[in-house]
């Protein structure tokens, strides 16, 4: 997810962890300003997020559907929490996202691909005194999902991918796939690939594995539209999950957490290292943990390595970011809107997602998040 800009790229040395255990959380309703204190439900004794209301009214958002559940999450707790303040966020995919945001109809946008040199002009006529900058505050994994009967654990890797994406491998029992499997009984029965038929962030990342780690057969350029031949398109990540789940014989990419959802089997990624890599958070973490800053001020885009072959690194990994104003944001939301991200970014609210099947941002890259949110204007 690298912002084309000028700038210093920063190293962001952050320690690979550990996957958090579930947090359930679910508030008490508060009609004042004060902090109120989210109550875990279900009688367990997950401890209470502590959450600063303020301001009143909706908060409108809209973009990434791969943040569609950590969303959900974290307006339930805080709405709770904050019964004076709406949150509302449309999903729509994260072009539909940026695109809102600088037309001026929403007060954030979630996109997980930074904003690139064009989209950050453009948000200067919505940000009068500034400009968007992104906020990294969902990171998870692309899961590559699949519907074979008798194939528990597919083994794919780049090319192999690129190839069956763009629809130069069309068979199950094709001998670039048998080769990765030999222990597999790969049924003689055609490929049926889903993508995603509106711009996503998510394509927009797996393109990017695809262009880095596809061994030239991935001949197109990494972006949020499909370019792949064949294949069939649904909207959203749910309607990508929904069609591998229905159809034999198929494969999708979706977000770790709709495959979950969906129980739908992830295949393993061949990336080079002595063993496949699965997808995992554990996994996904240990590649967060050499991400790089490339966005400059208050700007927090990463780039992150599609390509390693480090051992237990998965690499289609993703990070959704939150679009903001610098300067310049919707004065009657402005409080609300820097409550809510400093409760999405608190340590309980990252640790309330990953039981959804979401990886906690690293603690370092957390506090250079929250040290931004305050500067909001």
């Amino acid at each position: 997810m690298k912002l084309q800009r000028n700038g210093r790229t920063k190293a962001l040395a952050i320690g690979a962890m550990a996957l958090v255990g579930s947090l359930s959380l679910s508030a008490c309703g508060s009609d004042d300003n004060n902090t109120a204190s989210s109550q875990s439900s279900g009688g367990s004794a997950a401890p209470a997020a502590q959450i600063a209301c303020a301001g009143k009214g909706q908060l409108l958002a809209a973009g990434s559907t791969a943040q569609g559940d950590a969303i959900d999450v974290w307006k339930n707790a805080y709405g709770s929490a904050c019964s004076g303040t709406t949150i509302t966020y449309g999903g729509g995919g994260s072009g539909a996202g940026v695109q809102q945001f600088n037309q001026g109809k929403i007060s954030f946008a979630g996109s997980d691909s930074a904003l690139k040199p064009a989209e950050v002009d453009a948000s200067k006529a919505v940000c009068k005194s500034g400009q968007g900058i992104d906020l990294p505050m969902v990171a998870g994994l692309i899961s590559i999902v699949y519907n074979v009967d008798g194939v528990d654990n597919l083994v794919l890797d780049g090319p192999t991918l690129a190839k069956i994406f763009d629809s130069q491998i069309t068979k199950w029992n094709d001998p670039e796939i048998a080769k990765l499997n030999p222990d597999a009984k790969l049924p003689d029965a055609d490929i049926q690939a889903f993508h995603r038929s509106e711009d996503s962030g998510t394509t927009d990342n797996l393109t990017k594995y695809l262009s880095k780690a596809g061994g030239g057969a991935w001949s197109y350029p990494s972006g949020k539209t499909w370019a792949g031949k064949g294949g069939q398109s649904a909207n959203g990540s749910a309607g990508v999950a929904a069609q591998v789940k229905q159809v034999k014989n198929s494969i999708g990419y979706v977000e770790l957490a709709y495959a979950k959802n969906n129980n739908l089997k992830s295949a393993l990624i061949n990336t080079g290292a002595s063993k496949p890599v699965a997808a995992t958070a554990e996994n996904a973490a240990n590649t967060f943990a050499k991400a790089k800053i490339t966005g400059t001020g208050s700007d927090l885009a990463l780039n992150l390595d599609y390509a390693t072959k480090d051992e237990g690194s998965y690499p289609m990994v993703m990070v959704t970011y939150e679009i903001v104003c610098d300067k310049g944001n919707k004065a009657d939301t402005l409080d609300a809107l820097k409550s809510f991200l400093t409760y999405t970014i608190s340590d309980n609210g990252q640790q309330a997602i990953g039981a959804k099947g979401y990886v906690p941002l690293p603690k370092e890259l957390a506090a250079k998040v929250q040290a931004v949110i305050p500067t909001l204007a």
